[in-house]
């Protein structure tokens, strides 16, 4: 563990908000999601015009720029797109099989390179693909997976408890569950391609998602190697695809996969090798990150983020009004809004004993892709940054009595959560879904993989002004008919009290980490201790607290 408390030293007095600016807000929000900002997609041609308004904002909340005396983060991008694949096809013991790319398969590369062919690469089952050291799993225990294809299970081992209950706690879905980290530790293992079975309980979306997200453009953060050092291919396969290809090596998938939930479990190679390919469109760009910072006034050189991303997804599909604008007022304009009034809220309130960093990071909806830059290339060390706020899509509502810590009791920050909530009269509930992943699934990740702990707290729908029956239905209305739609549009008949009581906590968890000696680190047993652990022991001057 890194120097430090476990727990927020007793002397840590609790910061009260000053009065949030909801006309500030309004404007922001307003203003981002107008059609004259064409719905924020980066690297296009209004990208600049959002530049500039942000910036303008950060200045006249003041702000300082962050970047070494620049406001901009460059984030140079890779847009891949898969032509002309081919079947995949799977031989051996003296069977030939052969399935359809989109209705059987998907698949795609993160190599920048014009060509992808895996050719007759032996296939093993390797279970749910987990190497956790502090839980002692590795399904990956004594196998060379050079030149082969892992095929692996969708979430992680106990999705199927009814509470939180065993090593991966359970339904609650962790790090080792997504289909991000299968795919990084298959290429960590040297595999040339991963296949995950897709099922629609534990992935928690059909086919339909999957083949909709993996078909057309990807997205992906330039990297020195062009990605080389990744698998040649990732993709999934519909459930009965496996069971087939199980069934030709003579295994079953229901058996295999009751084995692989089980400490200790052997992969098994099938016998059985599979071949596929496709071209490969590469389009080079880059877009934007804008970084604000206020020093802080006794240790300049420990940093507190807070984060919201800028981008949404331009012009899109259009509706049956024929709004072809993608607006994205709620995601994220109300973000960055929250973002602005922070910004102004903790100038006015004076220098934190900390510096405080503001960042508006540009393709979250291309995969986290500003903030998996920054946080890959950090401009303020990731062992003097103490821990951060994310602000994701701040929904239009009364206020809530109750509020979630999304992925649950990870870290030391959850002292400092309950203690922001009984200081405002509020109560702490379950996370909603926690099945889905939901933490791995914003900006936040980006840093808390890498060690950084961050705050990701969701307002519960059991509102003050009607009850869970009100908050649900404004909260569904939205998913339904408003998410990722031309119609997430500001409003000026927005109730804006919720939001006000989002941005009052996450000032008081911001501020109070900023005016702390505190180190908080994540519990013992969690994916992302032995990253912070490793961070911190090199550290030079980082992760302390001996300060007078």
């Amino acid at each position: 563990m890194p120097k430090g408390t476990a727990l927020p030293p007793p002397e840590m007095q609790a910061e009260k908000a000053p009065d949030i600016s909801v006309p500030l807000m309004k404007e922001v929000t307003k203003t981002l999601a107008s059609d004259a900002f064409e719905g924020r997609a980066p690297s296009t041609a209004v990208e600049p015009k959002v530049l500039d308004y942000i910036i303008a904002q950060f200045k006249a909340a003041g702000l300082q720029p962050g970047n070494h005396g620049q406001w901009l983060q460059p984030v140079p991008t890779v847009e891949i797109t898969a032509t002309d694949p081919t079947a995949l096809t799977v031989q051996g013991k003296g069977t030939s099989q052969s399935f359809a790319f989109g209705n059987d398969y998907v698949a795609a590369s993160y190599r920048v390179t014009p060509q992808t062919r895996v050719k007759d690469s032996p296939l093993v089952f390797v279970g749910y693909g987990i190497d956790a050291p502090e839980l002692g799993w590795n399904d990956y225990a004594g196998l060379d997976m050079k030149g082969k294809t892992a095929v692996i299970l969708v979430n992680d081992p106990d999705y199927a408890n009814s509470d939180e209950s065993g090593l991966f706690k359970g339904r609650r879905m962790t790090y080792y569950g997504r289909w991000t980290y299968k795919f990084e530790e298959a290429a960590r293992h040297g595999a040339t391609a991963a296949l995950i079975i897709h099922d629609t309980f534990p992935a928690a979306y059909g086919w339909n998602v999957v083949n909709s997200s993996w078909t057309g453009a990807q997205y992906y953060v330039q990297s020195a190697d062009d990605g080389a050092s990744q698998t040649m291919a990732n993709g999934w396969v519909q459930k009965p695809v496996a069971e087939a290809i199980l069934k030709a090596a003579g295994q079953d998938l229901a058996s295999l996969s009751a084995a692989a939930k089980q400490k200790g479990f052997k992969a098994v190679p099938l016998g059985l090798s599979v071949s596929f390919g496709f071209d490969n469109e590469i389009r080079k760009s880059a877009s934007n990150n804008v970084v604000g910072i206020l020093p802080g006034k006794t240790r300049p050189d420990e940093y507190v983020l807070y984060s919201g991303h800028w981008d949404h997804l331009g012009h899109c599909t259009p509706d049956k009004t024929g709004d072809g604008i993608c607006n994205g007022a709620v995601d994220n304009a109300t973000g960055v809004a929250a973002l602005a009034a922070l910004a102004k809220a903790n100038a006015e309130a004076g220098p934190a004993d900390r510096s405080q960093v503001f960042l508006a990071v540009t393709l979250e909806e291309s995969g986290l892709l500003g903030s998996e830059y920054y946080a890959a290339n950090p401009i303020f060390p990731l062992d003097h940054t103490v821990g951060g706020v994310n602000m994701d899509a701040l929904l239009p509502a009364p206020r809530s009595r109750s509020y979630a810590m999304t992925g649950g009791d990870k870290s030391d920050l959850t002292s400092l959560f309950r203690d922001a909530l009984s200081d405002e009269g509020l109560k702490e509930v379950p996370e909603d879904h926690a099945e889905r992943g939901g933490y791995y699934r914003s900006d936040h990740f980006s840093f808390a993989k890498r060690g950084v702990p961050m705050f990701s707290v969701d307002r519960s729908t059991d509102l003050f002004d009607g009850g869970t029956a009100a908050g649900d239905t404004i909260a569904q209305d939205y998913v339904d008919n408003h998410y990722h739609a031309p119609s997430d549009e500001y409003s000026p008949d927005w109730n804006w009290d919720g939001i006000v009581e989002d941005v009052t906590l996450f000032y008081r968890l911001g501020r109070d980490l900023a005016d702390s000696t505190f180190w908080p680190n994540w519990h013992k047993d969690d994916e992302f201790r032995a990253v912070r652990d490793k961070t911190c022991a090199a550290a030079t001057g980082g992760c302390h607290v001996d300060h007078p």
